[in-house]
């Protein structure tokens, strides 16, 4: 049975495939389209994972869309009605927005791919995201938390699952939503909203939880950590553009307007307003999950999903002090993954079809051969090198991060979800304090503060970073938990220990990514660190890299060193060749084309 699950139309489209219990492919549309956080009709993202179950849409048996759009419109409506005349603004808008596109995705979706209406389903938005979670976790039972900014009317549930259910018990509505309270002090802090939050919690450390109270003192807190927020501080309700309104700046002072994308944006007052913000989201949080802990009957297993379990500070805090013994969070836990989530719940919940294997790697994204790449290396006049062995490749690899190198690795199928895992990856040595800055300031051309994962061998993780018993830890497989830098070990680890001891880690294991895991087991049998310094393959502001005329352009248009493609290796000498070299984009048909100057 093939099921095809979708998302799109609010941001992160993206395309899924089950086939008979089994996730063989998810990607999200910007990886093909090059539009970052492209929320159109995933036609490529489709195509590929049609091309890669080795199906046709005819073969497909349902497709299942993430969220009811009827229930979200009449969430927009009558929130509205509610609050006009100030959101006539909001609601003009939304209702040209709707009534010509949105409303009517049943029957453009039967007539773009040219199927049956009776094979459309579709998915409440917070039981794709907690489908997401529990169908592909190793766990026949677990509670389940989701928190996001906001589906149809719900912002956070709780519920349980068994076997081949889940029932969603709780929820927390709209306006009232921890996700858009991250996302209002993201506002005020100068970042943009569901783009920002990583710089938020990325900053968080640098700064004191001082404004906790004032926090406390426009929203309340049930037992259960149910969240009401006083709207008269918010905005996102009924404006087009403003997500505060002049009461939270009366409250809190004037936001951030225009930061400065240097060491100058660590502003001690936002500073300080970050860090408070991320204790709050921590406390409301641990207490959400102690509540379905006993609401489940003591049950020993937690399932995360949402926009907010991206945040991955809290992640940590959840494992480490919170009353589940285990956590697992799907690699893609925001919209895109609802994608997962629509179609696991159709195959599963709706069709009653058994369980399939837990999803312990990422890898679900396209893949190039060394044809692929060779083709590419030589229809551009582009010089390389070539490594038939693999271990002498890795050993290689070993030597040039030790001597300070900064490589772009391109190999296998690219990560499902936003983090980088090794298969799109900026890799760089973390035991050279420059290259936090070298990173930052040439190749990603973000702002300073910004911290680097590690990508640690996961039998040695715990040598390095306080996670015990690193292997069932399912979520630092996808870069989910900031977990402390051992003390010991942060003079050894300097680019990759942020300001408060702490590393964002991912750890690689050998059966599912061994050439990976090899070139880390490499540098580390040279240096005594089996860790390496990882970062998304992707300039600011794109999309990471799919192809192998991505992967040249962005190490092009970087102060990156070498570029690794599979075991082809190209050096600098080669980007004085990016003048004259149009580069086109891979899919048949695609009028796209990118010529760098």
């Amino acid at each position: 049975m093939n099921i095809l699950g979708l998302s799109f139309y609010y941001h992160d489209s993206a395309a899924a495939l089950v086939k008979d219990g089994v996730l063989v492919a998810a990607a999200e549309e910007e990886r093909f389209s090059r539009v970052k956080h492209d929320s159109g009709f995933p036609a490529l993202a489709i195509d590929f994972v049609l091309k890669t179950g080795g199906i046709t849409l005819d073969d497909v048996d349902y497709v299942v869309f993430y969220e009811k759009p009827f229930v979200k419109f009449e969430r927009m409506l009558l929130t509205a009605m509610a609050t006009f005349p100030k959101s006539s603004a909001v609601f003009r808008e939304s209702m040209q927005r709707w009534i010509s596109d949105k409303l009517w995705i049943k029957s453009m979706m039967a007539r773009r791919m040219k199927i049956p209406r009776s094979k459309l389903l579709f998915c409440d938005h917070h039981m794709s995201h907690a489908a997401a979670s529990f169908y592909t976790s190793p766990f026949e039972e677990a509670a389940i938390l989701t928190v996001d900014g906001a589906g149809e009317w719900t912002t956070s549930t709780m519920g349980i699952g068994r076997g081949r259910k889940v029932d969603i018990q709780k929820e927390i509505r709209f306006p009232h939503s921890l996700g858009l309270l991250y996302s209002a002090f993201t506002a005020y802090c100068g970042f943009e909203i569901n783009e920002g939050e990583y710089k938020l919690m990325g900053m968080h450390p640098y700064g004191e939880p001082k404004y906790v109270d004032k926090i406390y003192e426009i929203l309340r807190i049930g037992d259960d950590g149910s969240l009401y927020l006083d709207m008269k501080y918010f905005q996102y309700h009924y404006s087009t553009n403003d997500t505060l309104s002049p009461e939270f700046e009366k409250h809190f002072g004037r936001p951030r307007r225009d930061p400065k994308q240097d060491d100058k944006s660590l502003d001690p007052f936002f500073c300080d307003m970050a860090a408070s913000i991320q204790r709050v989201t921590e406390e409301i949080l641990l207490r959400m999950v102690t509540h379905l802990h006993e609401q489940s009957g003591g049950m020993k297993n937690l399932c995360l999903s949402g926009g907010v379990a991206l945040n991955s500070v809290a992640n940590y805090k959840i494992l480490r002090n919170g009353p589940f013994e285990n956590v697992y969070i799907h690699p893609a836990p925001g919209d895109d993954g609802g994608s997962v989530g629509a179609a696991f719940w159709a195959y599963n919940h709706v069709l009653d079809q058994p369980r399939g294997p837990a999803l312990n790697h990422a890898y679900l994204g396209s893949e190039h051969s060394d044809a692929d790449i060779e083709k590419f290396l030589r229809e551009n006049d582009i010089e390389f090198e070539y490594f038939e062995d693999d271990q002498k490749f890795y050993d290689f690899v070993a030597e040039q991060l030790e001597a300070g190198m900064v490589c772009g690795w391109f190999r296998g199928r690219f990560e499902w979800g936003p983090r980088a895992l090794g298969a799109r990856s900026i890799i760089a040595d973390p035991r050279r304090a420059e290259m936090k800055e070298k990173l930052n300031a040439s190749i990603k051309f973000r702002e300073a503060f910004r911290p680097f994962a590690p990508s640690v061998l996961e039998e040695r993780a715990d040598e390095f970073f306080e996670i015990p018993d690193a292997e069932k830890h399912y979520p630092a497989r996808f870069m989910l938990y900031v977990a402390p830098v051992r003390e010991e070990k942060r003079s050894v680890l300097p680019a990759i220990t942020h300001e408060d001891g702490s590393g964002r880690l991912q750890t690689v294991f050998k059966d599912t990514n061994p050439a990976y895991h090899a070139i880390i087991e490499a540098f580390g049998k040279r240096t005594g660190v089996p860790v390496i310094m990882n970062t998304s393959f992707n300039l600011k502001g794109e999309p990471i890299v799919e192809s192998p005329a991505h992967a040249f352009n962005t190490f092009s248009l970087s102060g990156m060193d070498l570029l690794l493609l599979n075991n082809y290796v190209i050096r600098p000498e080669a980007k004085k060749k990016i003048a004259e070299t149009k580069f086109h984009l891979r899919h048949e048909g695609d009028s796209v084309t990118q010529m760098v100057s």
